[in-house]
């Protein structure tokens, strides 16, 4: 007999101002701003060695967004970076730099027959 399983994941993200030291969830690095994709990478990996992934993206305001690894392991990044950009475009600008804090919780239902 075969087990339904239902898998749905809550996403919470929270935006705020870039500051130093800049470690948070996710990075977004607009075109023109001060920090380039690269030495965000450079910057962030002298802090936390192979731990974010650098995403480039089309988008007409933001060149990259930098993200915790993890985060990309529980929701693909073909998911997470859409909703991440609707999210944030209210207050892109070219050259901002914006970090994100992000909680994800994965829910999971299961139904077994007794």
């Amino acid at each position: 007999m075969e087990v339904a399983s239902v898998r749905r994941a809550e996403i919470a993200i929270r935006f705020s101002e870039f500051e130093i030291p800049p470690m948070q969830d996710v990075l977004l690095v607009g075109r023109r701003a001060a920090i380039g994709p690269e030495a965000a990478r450079r910057m962030i990996d002298a802090l936390s060695p192979e731990q974010y992934d650098i995403v480039r993206v089309e988008h007409p305001m933001v060149e990259a967004v930098v993200v915790r690894k993890f985060i990309l392991r529980m929701v693909p990044p073909e998911r997470f970076i859409p909703l991440l950009l609707e999210e944030v475009s209210p207050i892109l600008s070219e050259e901002a730099v914006i970090k994100a804090q992000v909680r994800i919780t994965i829910h999971v239902s299961r139904e077994v027959e007794l």
